[in-house]
């Protein structure tokens, strides 16, 4: 009776899936083929009649094309789709002649220059406002053709387990025994992971994008996967195939043109550099399809290098003479189930050798866009707050918004995995991922900061600690914390601990106050409200650095969100200082009291941030950038100090057709009297030992500078990258390039003499020059060479060159 239900259904569901239509063509000569096949797992819809077209219904997300003597193609289903098959046999096309000579075409290659120069003026956010709604789905699950061979797999295989003698187990053995046939079953009837969203995208000129989550629902999840929220492929960005930088990566072939809905595209046809045998030389990896107006992208599929480990389909539209993504459809593979079956052949040397059999897992990801409006009516109020927001998170809304219904195994899925998922606690267990993104690793309530584990610097040598606080499952609003360190060289303990208390829920505000017992560099640059990256980037500035500093004390803070793009943090300070090199300040020695008070601000206009339970995740970090910190040293409350510190950074990064291009400017300035560690260190990670100089790299310093030489009151530097576009393979997966980079620092030091200790003040401009080899050989590494030039540059070469790692994820 079940059974039959289901024919049913799928036969009335069938029926009422709109209507496709295809139209097949030969690469070429553009003629139609006749006979081509259509075909949705293994099942024919079809051939196509004289004018090579065929309508068609089915709810496939893609059909299989097929002609005899033509290589075989997917298509992504559409209300309309046309596809071009290349010939089999290479005398009869030109153009395969071509692929064998392992080179681009020239006309290939001018075309995507101009998709790539026409781009920003293509995209939708070049027009004053628009709006538009979307409807996606994630899903993990079998290939869909192996899902009926896995259900008589799986069936047979329980089947023969129950006929095997029983074996004595431990609980344990046998709990996981059980658990493992239940997995088994559990995939045959429903998919493991389903994720749906339904979205509002609204942008403007003046407000910029605002991305409302009107509703989604995650299977096995109490709650959805908010850093996942801002996952997309092609909406904002030029597909990877096509990027200047991957071009060395592919060999593009202008096969034909063909008209769509009435405009005439080119169709460039691809494929990955290291396909090396001829026979490989001819097949390709995927193609696009680009307006010959606006050299706009109306469609790009991508396939892996075995077109079954994945693919990807983008599809967009022309509105207002803009190009939006209108249909995605994603799917790569993620790991296999492999199980063990009969005995291998007799005649095998290892008589326990076991066949077997494996079943392709995949994620699967389909998008649709639509209810496109512009310009629409642009109020304020509805650009507040951060770049997403999440309006509902149960499901109980998502029939509004479905393109498509759920299928009976997407169904049983919500059924089955929740239980699964409160079952084995995968919140729990997912959290951890998330919390690695912004660099915690997460312990049931307790996060643990990923940068405090080990650290090093000249000082201290090892620093071996841990730095933990209370998330939100402890208690949503307030959070304590606490740290404990121990340095192997100076064989000391540092410790402290603190509590932030949150005004809301909505946005980051909150209220910290916090005791430290630690030692810090003289003269650090101000690192409060930098993130996670910047301040991994910058952890090993003091590696040959020793000129630290004790403080013990106290520190009241408050910190707010204004807006999506400005962040203020104010706090006042009262603690003990002490040097811990031989320095005197003013004759009075080297322990002071300091009372002081303190505002930094950040102003992000183009990042993209969101809002999560555990706080603010910046999701898209973009450009321009500002910092700006002041800090008053008050005689009151005990204060021995009166001065002023002001230090400020801004940084930009541009693309233009000579290549990508990153500035970072930065100063500081103080007045009145304090101890050295008030002032400002130039930054320099070289060793002072005469060695070579190998270091990290680090966000403001200079790779061939002494480290803990100069000192300043103010002073101002700059450091300016540019990577050359030429873009080339070495090993693995990823491109290298080379950078050419610049810094520079100059100041001055008004009293020289009230600082007793060994020292120089910079008081002329110090430059180097660098070189960078990105992704060195194929790994995730930069490496760069430095030379000093200029005022402060020596007649030995040692003393000017310098050798320098990055890893190449951290940026410019």
């Amino acid at each position: 009776m079940k059974k039959l239900l289901f024919i049913v259904f799928s036969f009335i569901f069938l029926n009422i899936c709109a209507q496709s239509k295809i139209t097949v063509f030969s690469a070429g000569n553009h003629l139609p083929i006749e006979g081509a096949a259509i075909s949705c797992n293994n099942k024919l819809l079809g051939k196509t009649n004289s004018q090579g077209i065929l309508q068609f219904r089915t709810n496939c997300e893609k059909v299989d094309v097929k002609a005899n003597g033509f290589f075989a193609d997917e298509a992504v289903v559409d209300k309309v789709m046309e596809t071009v098959l290349s010939k089999l046999d290479p005398k009869t096309q030109s153009i395969q002649g071509v692929i064998i000579d392992d080179k681009s075409d020239p006309l290939a290659l001018a075309i995507l220059r101009k998709v790539n120069n026409n781009y920003k003026n293509n995209s939708p956010q070049s027009l004053d406002s628009y709006s538009f709604k979307s409807y996606e789905k994630i899903s993990l699950d079998i290939d869909e053709d192996s899902i009926k061979h896995y259900d008589q797999f799986i069936n047979h295989r329980i089947d023969s387990l129950k006929t095997l003698p029983q074996k004595v187990q431990s609980k344990e053995k046998k709990k996981d025994s059980i658990e493992s046939v239940n997995v088994q079953k559990l995939m045959a009837s429903s998919k493991l992971f389903l994720w749906e969203r339904a979205s509002q995208y609204l942008f403007s000129q003046k407000y910029g994008e605002k991305i409302n989550i009107l509703d989604n629902r995650v299977s096995g999840l109490k709650q959805p996967i908010y850093e996942m929220m801002s996952l997309r492929s092609n909406r904002n960005q030029i597909p990877r195939e096509i990027r200047e930088e991957n071009r060395t990566l592919y060999r593009y072939f202008l096969t034909d043109s063909i008209d769509i809905e009435g405009r005439k595209n080119y169709v460039i046809r691809f494929r990955q550099v290291d396909y090396k045998q001829a026979v490989k030389k001819r097949r390709f990896n995927g193609y696009i399809y680009v307006d010959s107006e606006t050299y706009g992208l109306k469609k790009i599929e991508s396939n892996s290098k075995k077109k079954s480990e994945g693919s990807i389909t983008s599809i967009w539209k022309p509105i207002d003479n803009k190009w939006f993504l209108s249909k995605e459809n994603l799917k790569f593979k993620m790991g296999a189930n492999a199980f063990n079956t009969e005995k291998a052949d007799k005649k095998s040397k290892d008589k326990d050798e076991q066949k077997k059999q494996k079943y392709g897992n995949y994620v699967f990801i389909t998008a649709d866009y639509f209810d496109f409006k512009t310009p629409i009516e642009v109020n304020k109020k509805d650009f507040s707050g951060y770049t997403i927001d999440v309006k509902n998170s149960d499901g109980s809304t998502l029939d509004q918004f479905r393109t498509d219904s759920l299928t009976t195994r997407e169904k049983m899925t919500y059924e089955k995995i929740d239980s699964v998922g409160k079952k084995y606690k995968l919140d729990q267990k997912l959290s951890v991922f998330t919390g690695l993104i912004k660099g915690d690793l997460r312990v049931g309530m307790v996060d643990f900061d990923g940068i405090r584990f080990i650290q090093y610097n000249d000082y201290e040598g090892i620093r071996l600690g841990a730095a933990a606080k209370l998330n939100e499952k402890f208690n949503k609003y307030i959070s304590p914390d606490a740290y404990f360190a121990y340095g192997i060289k100076d064989k000391a303990w540092k410790y402290g601990a603190g509590v932030s208390i949150k005004t809301t829920l909505e946005k980051v505000s909150f209220f910290r106050a916090e005791y430290y017992n630690d030692v810090a560099a003289a003269g650090r640059f101000n690192e409060i409200l930098w993130n996670f990256k910047k301040r991994i980037m910058n952890s090993g500035i003091d590696m040959y650095n020793n000129r630290f500093y004790k403080n013990e004390g106290f520190k009241l803070s408050y910190q707010n969100d204004i807006t999506n793009a400005l962040t203020i943090n104010i706090s006042a300070k009262k603690d003990n200082e002490e040097s811990k090199f031989d320095y005197n300040f003013m004759n009075l020695g080297n322990k002071f009291q300091n009372f002081a008070t303190q505002i930094t601000l950040k102003y992000a206009p183009n990042s993209k941030n969101i809002m999560t339970p555990s706080g603010k995740f910046t999701y898209e970090e973009n450009y321009p950038e500002f910092f700006a910190n002041y800090e008053q040293g008050l005689k009151t409350f005990g204060g021995d100090l009166a001065y002023s510190r002001f230090d400020v950074m801004g940084q930009h990064s541009f693309k233009t057709k000579i290549g990508v291009t990153g500035v970072r400017v930065y100063g500081g300035l103080l007045t009145g009297n304090a101890p050295i560690w008030h002032n400002f260190g130039m930054n320099g990670l070289g060793s002072n030992k005469g060695d070579l100089n190998f270091n990290l790299t680090s966000y403001l310093g200079f790779a061939t500078m002494e480290a803990g030489k100069y000192y300043n009151d103010k002073f101002v530097g700059f450091y300016f990258t540019h990577r050359i576009p030429w873009y080339f393979k070495t090993f693995g997966k990823n491109v290298s390039s080379f950078d050419v980079v610049l810094r520079g620092v100059t100041g001055d030091l008004k009293n020289p003499q009230y600082h007793q200790f060994d020292y120089k003040k910079l008081d002329h401009l110090y430059q180097e020059i660098g070189f960078e080899s990105n992704n060195f050989l194929g790994s995730p590494f930069n490496l760069g060479f430095f030379y000093r030039v200029g005022y402060y540059a020596t007649p030995i070469f040692k003393e000017n060159f310098a050798i320098q790692l990055k890893l190449n994820f951290l940026g410019f």
